[in-house]
């Protein structure tokens, strides 16, 4: 039975102040009542707090700006109030502790807590909870929905971005999180970055959406942890993130292999949301085992792609080197195409085709003779025929690598024109995939603006002009949709125009690099 209840301030002036009482609390300006606030939102006699038999009631008294119960404003009558709810006169907020009487014994009335619990189980250990509880029983329905969908997006997801959101959301929603995040490091020593965030149907949007100092905790002492009574502890009181993120109930849980320990899934309530249970620590750790070899086994897989996109753009790159006038060229119709895909929005699959497609759409050069790839002077009909035959000799080279077959099209079509007037298929139209017509805007662009390959004194020309040019080839050399996104996307282009003048290395991450779908 609650004996006495204490109100705590939590914002304002009243922050950290605190009202206690066995019977009654009137709130309001008066200087005659328990709790005086001297607030422009309250009024003189505001509302009353007071234990009716078994039970502690709040009522208004007519105020002007109304009282409030979890953000709930009271219309006539009392409300019963609860543990940890948050009632409001006008813009005051506190919240209810209720406190009952103790047997006489060694112990003090109250203990406050930092970590209310905490789990240190081994990867197997954890995983063993995913069909039961601590008590061995079946896991309840819902919760063993989570993992079943868990075990799904491992088997289907390729991205890792993808995986980390589709993870917490399940997270967020099984164990009524206000919000979620998920924080990786590369190893042990490394910081913790965040890599994803979700939001509850209670979240409190601010600033702060995950508490740094305890995700630094668990991840260092390698040990799940339980947060309940963040409000009677000095030093996790005091921090902003707490304070401004709303959070007063916290779970941390390890992500981990056998191998090694990769983050922390981080998951609050607020104060008027019921706090975390033990229950709630070992669902939440049991899920983390679940997927983080899938997390492991996701970033594993992306450095694996990175690597082979690197060796990529070395190839392309030392196939320029054949031709001292076409340096750089690689890294910059890369670029332009990636930065139009995006302004056209085409899925993640799509990028990663252009990601991975665009620098090897001149590799059949490789096949093409020094004494026309060199060649300074204008080249002749019979040498420009053969000069055609890289885009089907690039095709070529790319078909006998079965994982690389979705960028053939950007390799044997990236000089097909609108009108049909292109080459090696003389395609017209949309008959010409989409990102060989992307990728041809991108190529023509910076020809238009590079020192030209096979004329030694014919200097690139100024970047308006290209624009000018793609605007009035439009329907005719270029696909006009994209032409005109082209011309659009101008400031970006020559922003990027600017950075390559600094390198020569491709910077496909700037651009929103994601794990493609080209090497298993």
């Amino acid at each position: 039975m609650s004996n006495s209840l204490r109100l705590r301030g939590i914002n304002g002036e009243v922050k950290g102040k605190l009202w206690e009482s066995e019977s009654i609390l009137r709130a309001g300006r008066l200087a005659s009542l328990e709790i005086v606030l001297d607030d422009g939102s309250v009024s003189r006699r505001h509302a009353e707090v007071q234990r009716i038999e078994n039970g502690w009631f709040v009522r208004d008294l007519d105020s002007t700006n109304g009282t409030y119960v979890n953000g709930i404003r009271l219309k006539g009558g009392a409300r019963q109030l609860h543990a940890r709810d948050i009632v409001q006169f006008g813009k005051v907020a506190m919240m209810v502790e209720l406190k009952e009487k103790q047997e006489k014994t060694n112990q003090p009335d109250s203990d406050p807590i930092q970590i209310e619990a905490a789990t240190s189980s081994s990867w197997e250990e954890g995983i063993a909870r995913v069909i039961s509880d601590r008590n061995h029983s079946p896991v309840a329905g819902d919760q063993l929905m989570a993992l079943l969908r868990a075990g799904q997006h491992l088997s289907n997801i390729d991205s890792e971005e993808e995986l980390l959101h589709l993870i917490l959301q399940d997270a967020v929603s099984v164990l009524d999180a206000q919000r979620g995040a998920i924080v990786l490091a590369e190893n042990p020593q490394a910081p913790l970055r965040l890599r994803a965030l979700a939001n509850g149907k209670n979240d409190n949007t601010g600033r702060f959406q995950f508490s740094r100092k305890l995700a630094q905790r668990c991840f260092a002492q390698g040990e799940s942890i339980l947060c309940t009574s963040i409000e009677e502890d000095d030093e996790l009181r005091g921090q902003q993130s707490i304070a401004e993120g709303t959070m007063a109930s916290v779970l941390c849980v390890l992500l981990r292999t056998p191998r090694k320990r990769l983050g922390v899934l981080h998951l609050d309530r607020c104060y008027w949301q019921k706090p975390f249970t033990r229950e709630d620590l070992y669902l939440a750790d049991a899920l983390a085992s679940h997927v983080s070899a899938g997390i492991e086994s996701t970033q594993l897989l992306r450095k694996q792609r990175d690597l082979f996109l690197n060796t990529i753009t070395m190839m392309a790159q030392a196939i320029e080197m054949r031709d001292e006038y076409t340096g750089g060229h690689t890294v910059r119709v890369t670029n332009y195409s990636l930065l139009l895909g995006q302004h056209l929005n085409l899925s993640s699959k799509e990028l990663d085709i252009l990601r991975i497609g665009t620098p090897l759409h001149d590799i059949g050069k490789i096949g093409i003779d020094d004494s026309i790839l060199r060649k300074p002077d204008k080249l002749t009909q019979e040498e420009y025929i053969i000069m055609q035959t890289h885009t089907v000799k690039g095709a070529a080279i790319i078909s006998t690598i079965p994982d690389l077959e979705p960028v053939i099209p950007i390799v044997r079509s990236h000089h097909e024109r609108w009108d049909g007037r292109g080459y090696p298929d003389k395609l017209a139209g949309e008959n010409t995939p989409l990102l060989a017509r992307i990728v041809a805007v991108a190529d023509a662009f910076d020809a238009m603006t590079s020192n030209r390959p096979y004329h030694k004194d014919k200097k690139g020309m100024p970047p308006e002009f290209a624009f000018n040019e793609v605007k009035t080839m439009a329907g005719k050399q270029f696909d006009p949709k994209l032409a005109e996104a082209f011309i659009e996307i101008e400031k970006s282009i020559l922003d990027s125009m600017s950075a390559n003048k600094q390198t020569n290395c491709l910077q496909v991450s700037s651009l929103g690099s994601s794990p493609g779908l080209f090497v298993s």
